[in-house]
């Protein structure tokens, strides 16, 4: 049995999926194939390799893997998210229609309402948690719709396969923006997506040292549409970002459950604090779609949104006294991190906007780490010391 089979568990493909050993050296890790060009046999007679933009060794491993662990089986990596994100909306032409969820990560509202409507395509942001309202905003020029869940920073969820289904009896095709959870604990595809998107910055990679992007598919004409672009485009991922993410896929489940194990600590510390307002994580039931997580999640992540109770004067005051989480945008690292919505990763979106989804100046976000959960709640416990209501 092939270790990149799907008989094989997770934690075994993360490991092995892609990569066989090097056949030359018997190399345990794929090398870094730095070649930009490869020599042909004959014209256009080669070993599956012409030019690294269009395909490299090292990249090619890497989404290999990541299709596997997202049960795809075309993966395509890229230089950022964004450089993803633009990739997948390159599917439309101008005068196309974008169903887009309305509480998205600030730099994904900022391509759609900024760069992407100036392109002739029609964008509107749509409250997705409702099948009904999803349905009704369908138009006859609808070709996509960009599902965040849950969504950065409310942690709102989606009703994955029931967007999925209405989707696909329109023709449209269905994104998941699945950061968040990792292909660990929620895996698109298999509730009917067409596209699992990442930013592989975060919880793919790990440790706060790459910037990267990927989209995974299952079907042979969307993944040729998708290759095209990647080749004509060209925001590819570079051979040693990609070894990089290849090397952090092999914890990822390991990782993944130390976050989750902290996370959900973390968040009922939260709930039963005093100058605590509200806290949403989909794993306290609480959450107003917690039995949707139990559907469609294999566990509840490592991300934590909560309000503090007070002002602004009151969130800045807690953030000003942390030490062990870092106050810094981004997400998805061995380290805690903490941050600003409405004044750090969300400040494109406009304040009206804000307003309305809920992204007030009392919103915290927490990106929860891996490190010993005594010293992150000893941590939160001085800053809320500091705080004063």
């Amino acid at each position: 049995m092939k270790t990149d089979s799907k008989n094989c568990a997770f934690e075994t493909r993360a490991i092995h999926a892609g990569q066989p050993p090097e056949p030359v050296t018997g190399a345990i890790m794929t090398p870094i194939t730095l070649s930009t060009t490869y020599v042909q046999e004959s014209p256009g007679k080669h070993q599956g390799y012409e030019y690294s933009r269009s395909s490299n060794p090292t990249r090619k491993a890497y989404e290999d893997c990541i299709a596997s662990l997202e049960s795809g089986k075309y993966g395509m990596a890229f230089a950022s998210g964004c450089a993803a994100m633009t990739t997948l909306l390159h599917l439309m032409s101008s005068g196309d229609h974008l169903i887009c969820m309305d509480d998205v990560y600030g730099g994904s509202f900022r391509l759609v309402d900024k760069v992407i409507k100036n392109n002739g395509i029609q964008a509107d942001f749509v409250d997705l948690t409702d099948l009904s309202v999803f349905e009704s905003a369908i138009k006859e020029n609808t070709k996509m719709v960009w599902i965040e869940s849950p969504t950065n920073p409310t942690m709102k969820l989606a009703d994955i396969e029931g967007i999925s289904k209405i989707a696909r009896k329109n023709n449209i095709v269905v994104v998941v923006d699945n950061t968040f959870m990792s292909p660990y604990f929620q895996r698109p595809l298999e509730l009917g997506a067409h596209v699992a998107y990442h930013s592989t910055s975060k919880y793919v990679n790990g440790h706060s040292d790459v910037i990267g992007g990927a989209i995974v598919v299952d079907e042979d004409a969307l993944a040729e549409r998708l290759y095209f672009l990647q080749n004509s485009i060209g925001a590819v991922a570079s051979p040693f970002d990609s070894y990089l993410c290849m090397r952090s896929l092999k914890t990822l489940p390991v990782r993944m459950r130390e976050h989750e194990k902290n996370a959900f600590a973390i968040a009922e510390f939260l709930e039963n604090h005093e100058k605590v307002d509200r806290v949403l994580y989909p794993g306290l039931k609480s959450h107003p779609q917690h039995d949707l997580a139990k559907k469609q999640m294999h566990g509840f992540g490592g991300m934590i949104t909560f309000y503090i109770k007070g002002g602004l004067d009151q969130a800045r005051t807690f953030l000003e006294n942390v030490s062990v989480f870092s106050l810094a945008e981004s997400l998805g690292g061995v380290e805690s991190l903490i941050e600003h919505p409405a004044i750090m990763t969300h400040a494109s979106v406009p304040p009206e906007n804000r307003k309305a989804l809920g992204i007030e100046d009392t919103l915290i976000r927490l990106s929860v780490g891996i490190e010993n959960l005594d010293d992150l709640l000893g941590d939160l416990k001085t800053a809320f010391g500091a705080v004063n209501l």
